[in-house]
């Protein structure tokens, strides 16, 4: 059956084709948005829900949600999604941060232009039959220098044609590395010394508990007498009060703002002052960014429901087609792993390392973790996935490592995951073969070859006679099948373990029977997601 998704803003006609086209079933209504209670009532029917900023993702829609995998935001906000509810319910969030890059820095120059030459209030006066010439003396962009605060995606195209512009740019970014900011032609500085060198300053970072009141009455104060400063990033990076009063003592000498720390924003302490150009988050308001948006959030949607690709979710790591083909069985095994171990685990988790040796380290290892958190997680919840179960162990305080090594050892790959509890540690470890099949090839430093089915038992002993008996005689007496039978021990007369591939479930009688026996330290029946 064709995944099916909800469309309830609106896009444009060549994004809903764009699933069309895919072989996703879309029922477009752009104004379902806005109807909550209409909304909850069917969204347990998609797969998918694209959207933009007028449908609100709330927890309570999504328990509403019960098929939901995927929301998609046309645009790079996602102010209107719950994510943490999101990700528990195991769904991804998507967004499209560059389809409207070009669109947002190009705005973010031209308020820089308006507030540098007053042209708002220029034309206002002009349409009012004034000619006010002497009254707007407006200062050049050549040779200034521009302050950029963030140089990411839409912060270096601005910086780009800052340069364009024959401007000097600084930028503060405390990701931006000496060799990108070398790339982009800036100068990388601290947040003080940017502040005390720019004539401009435009910000152009996410809003953030770090970045919130970035530029607060103490960082405004640490400007250039005469600054001007530019935020079409988000609300909430700039005191507005606090920029108003230094706008009032002349210390500022203009602002132009796209974004206001309340939107709608029908009122703000920087209206009505002067030379402060102000537009109603216009941004992304383009006829190319739309379209842009529209198509790209459709093709990622479309993407992942289809091959299991993931390209800029907000809570899942990004998986390509490409790898998502050549990953699919180390994506199972590392879920299988996950599974044994959670299984064979009754007490509270502390930690879980994981392991990659060989080529399975070139991987992305964020993905695979994720399917190994997972599998773990799934035995004291079947719902989780590699979506919510990162947040279901980070909520339990688990503690996830990662080691990558080089080839050692016979296999030219393998995943080894360990748990560790208050009381022990216990590990497993597999590989996938040239058949594309998982295999368990280690528990408890045992080596094993064991191939993985849905059902499956596994017990522990001492390595002694009439096991292999025990377990063929009491399965054959209760007509269970075993389709696979597997041993290994660490030596003779040491510990030993089996591992049987059973045709059906094991009926719980049959375990007390071997329990009975005496022979077997553990008698553990295990499930597998082997779809």
């Amino acid at each position: 059956m064709a995944p099916k998704v909800l469309v309830s803003d609106k896009l444009s006609e060549t994004a809903v084709q764009v699933f069309r086209d895919r072989g996703v079933e879309v029922d477009y209504m752009p104004t379902l948005g806005k109807d909550k209670e209409k909304l909850a009532e069917i969204i347990d029917q998609y797969d998918g829900l694209a959207i933009r900023s007028a449908t609100k993702v709330t927890e309570k829609l999504l328990e509403k949600a019960t098929s939901l995998k995927v929301v998609g935001r046309a645009g790079i906000g996602v102010d209107n999604v719950d994510i943490p509810a999101a990700s528990k319910k195991g769904v991804i969030v998507m967004n499209t941060p560059f389809g409207n890059s070009i669109t947002t820095a190009e705005h973010a120059i031209a308020m820089m232009f308006a507030v540098a030459r007053q042209l708002p209030e220029a034309s206002a006066s002009t349409h009012a039959g004034k000619w006010e010439k002497s009254k707007f003396m407006g200062v050049e962009l050549f040779n200034k220098t521009l302050g950029v605060i963030g140089a990411g995606n839409i912060g270096g195209i601005v910086c780009d044609r800052a340069l364009g512009l024959h401007m000097k740019v600084v930028a503060y970014d405390p990701f931006l590395s000496e060799e990108r900011a070398v790339q982009l032609g800036v100068t990388k500085v601290e947040l003080d010394e940017l502040l005390a060198r720019a004539d401009f300053i435009t910000l152009h970072v996410p809003l953030t508990d770090k970045t919130r009141n970035i530029l607060d009455a103490e960082a405004l104060a640490k400007t250039k007498p005469g600054v001007r400063i530019i935020n079409c990033a988000r609300g909430g990076l700039v005191d507005e009060a606090a920029l108003a009063e230094m706008l009032k003592s002349g210390h500022v000498a203009g602002a132009a703002f796209d974004v206001f720390e309340t939107e709608p924003a029908t009122d703000s302490p920087l209206f009505g002052l002067p030379n402060v150009v102000v537009t109603p988050h216009l941004g992304a308001s383009t006829s190319e960014a739309q379209e842009n948006v529209a198509v790209q959030v459709a093709e990622q949607m479309s993407d992942y429901l289809l091959t299991g690709a993931v390209s800029n979710a907000l809570n899942m790591p990004n998986v390509t087609a490409e790898e998502a083909a050549v990953m699919g069985p180390w994506l199972k095994l590392a879920q299988h792993l996950g599974a044994f171990v959670g299984q064979m685990t009754d007490e509270p988790i502390e930690a879980i390392n994981i392991l990659y040796n060989g080529h399975v380290a070139q991987m992305n290892t964020a993905a695979l973790n994720a399917a190994a958190v997972a599998g773990v997680m799934m035995a004291s919840n079947p719902d989780v996935n590699m979506i919510s179960a990162p947040v279901m162990a980070k909520e339990r305080g688990v503690k996830i490592s990662t080691t990558t090594q080089e080839k050692s050892g016979v296999f030219d790959a393998y995943i080894k995951l360990t748990v560790v509890t208050g009381t022990r540690e216990r590990s497993i470890a597999g590989t996938v073969f040239s058949d594309g099949k998982p295999r368990f090839i280690q528990i408890k430093g045992i080596t094993i070859d064991a191939e993985i089915g849905a059902h499956m038992l596994y017990t522990t002993n001492k390595d002694v006679p009439n096991i292999i008996g025990t377990l063929g005689r009491t399965m054959g007496e209760n007509g269970v099948n075993i389709a696979n039978f597997t041993l290994g021990r660490s030596a003779r007369n040491g510990d030993a373990i089996a591992l049987l591939y059973l045709d059906d479930q094991i009926p719980e009688q049959v375990v007390s029977q071997l329990q009975e026996t005496g022979l077997f330290q553990q008698v553990r029946p295990l499930r597998f997601d082997v779809a």
